[in-house]
């Protein structure tokens, strides 16, 4: 490596911390690949020859540090928090010796190896020169065999590295990607939701699927390949998708472009939590991602020649349900995704009857609550995504102005709170003069609408109304 003397320094800085794990051992993995290259270090691998349980107790003792069992199955355990400046995860050495826990690694950037106890960095596989290289490579053909995520790892590194993919480490995974659905669903998502997390994300979307991991994980995404749409459109099923997972994260990274003086608030309810480790805008490219799968499976042509897709939204929101499932992700997150999915497309019937009155935007956002925001978003980069030959400049300002002015409403009716309504169901009940039943729910939204629109303003309003509206609906 260039200037491997402060290379080497800048490694040998993360070994006084570790001194009290004591024994024979190596710094390994991506702390040690970060500190060659001078990126910051949060994380450090440690590979014992010894017990790895009682070197975890010295080194949490000796820093005032918290501790606790990461593997069963590979003995691993985690120290972290107190004086120490990274986290540490003690594992004892894999196959018995150096050689064969490098061996067993994924990537040659992640098979070096510090002695704790000084020294020169051992480097089996080539791995500095792939540092030096930015270069990605598999330590072993097997690799990702032995560990199908490794194949989602590839991505997330390379991505986070900046690192090209060796055309063999590319070609292995092609011929492996298959495999990624024998991983567990956990482990998966957890890599994929890094993915989805870094800068430029639909970056790494577009890398899984041009390694075929994507369709892997995914199947009925590949029906989309080569799937052509209508004229509307200027690129196949697969390929909108991709544009609008491209075009969700680039406003999600700077929605000032698309939602103007609304920007800071929308990038702060993308950035939200949700569930699982991912935020809303996680959860919004996973919208993206699922929004047309179901276009394959029911596509048809009219008598006409019109292509079309039928219902796609409500068989797409079926299908990310049952993906979601199987991958065991959280309840929340799941219902997100699936909401955006089936309600992907009012928003772009609605430009057609713009203007749009309050209540006919109050209407669109309780059916979209609470992913309001997100499916804006979605909804405006669906757009984008549409520019064929017969879509027309206009069409998409028009989508835009819609998509502005629904927004400044729904963050208006944020601010100004919950509609307060001076009549609650036992008083509607009472007003119509008729006992509570499936009736009272549509006369308390229909309520809340007047009140909303300011032609309800006081008790007497609201009686007045309800009684009309029983005389009207109820008869």
């Amino acid at each position: 490596m260039s200037g491997d003397g402060e290379a080497r320094r800048r490694a040998a800085a993360l070994l006084p911390a570790l001194a009290p794990l004591g024994g024979r051992g190596w710094i390994v993995g991506g702390g040690l690949r970060d500190a060659l290259m001078g990126r910051p270090v949060t994380d450090v691998d440690v590979a014992l020859d010894g017990d790895a349980a009682a070197a975890a107790r010295s080194l949490a003792r000796a820093h005032g540090a918290g501790r606790f069992a990461l593997s069963r199955a590979f003995g691993a355990w985690r120290v972290h928090g107190g004086a120490l400046p990274f986290t540490v995860d003690v594992t004892p050495l894999q196959g018995g010796s150096l050689e064969e826990d490098l061996g067993r690694r994924d990537f040659t950037v992640n098979a070096l190896a510090l002695p704790l106890a000084g020294g020169d960095v051992v480097d089996l596989h080539g791995g500095l020169g792939d540092v030096e290289a930015r270069r990605m490579r598999l330590v072993a053909p097997g690799a990702f065999r032995a560990d199908p995520v490794r194949l989602l790892r590839l991505v997330r590194v390379s991505r986070q590295l900046g690192f090209a993919i060796d055309p063999q480490t590319a070609a292995q995974a092609r011929a492996d990607a298959a495999l990624a659905t024998g991983s567990a669903p956990e482990r998966l998502m957890d890599e994929l939701g890094r993915i989805l997390g870094q800068h430029e994300a639909w970056r790494g979307v577009e890398l899984l699927d041009d390694l075929r991991v994507l369709t892997a994980l995914v199947p009925e995404l590949e029906r989309g390949r080569g799937m052509q749409q209508n004229p509307y459109h200027h690129r196949d099923v697969l390929g909108h998708i991709l544009e609008v997972v491209r075009h969700c994260a680039e406003i999600a990274a700077d929605p000032e472009p698309v939602f103007r003086g609304a920007a800071p608030r929308v990038a702060a309810r993308l950035a939200e939590p949700l569930a699982d480790e991912m935020t809303r805008g996680h959860a919004l490219l996973l919208g993206a991602l699922f929004h047309d799968v179901a276009k394959p499976a029911t596509r048809a042509v009219t008598p006409e020649g019109r292509v079309t897709f039928f219902r796609h939204d409500e068989l797409g929101a079926r299908m990310a349900d049952e993906w979601l499932r199987a991958m065991r992700t959280s309840t929340r997150l799941r219902e997100t995704v699936v909401l955006l999915v089936r309600r992907h497309l009012p928003l772009g019937f609605l430009v057609h009857r713009a203007p749009l009155s309050l209540r006919e935007i109050d209407r669109y956002l309780r059916l979209t609550e609470p992913a309001e925001v997100e499916l804006i978003v979605l909804s405006v980069a669906d757009r984008l995504a549409t520019n064929g030959p017969r879509t027309t400049p206009s069409a998409i300002s028009r989508h835009l102005a819609l998509a502005r002015e629904v927004l400044r409403v729904h963050f208006d009716l944020v601010d100004r709170g919950p509609v307060r309504s001076p009549l609650d169901g036992a008083g509607v009940a009472e007003a119509v003069g008729r006992p509570a039943g499936p009736w009272l729910r549509d006369a308390l939204v229909a309520l809340r609408e007047e009140i909303l629109v300011g032609r309800v303003r006081s008790r007497d309003d609201a009686v007045r109304f309800c009684r009309n509206w029983a005389d009207r609906m109820l008869k």
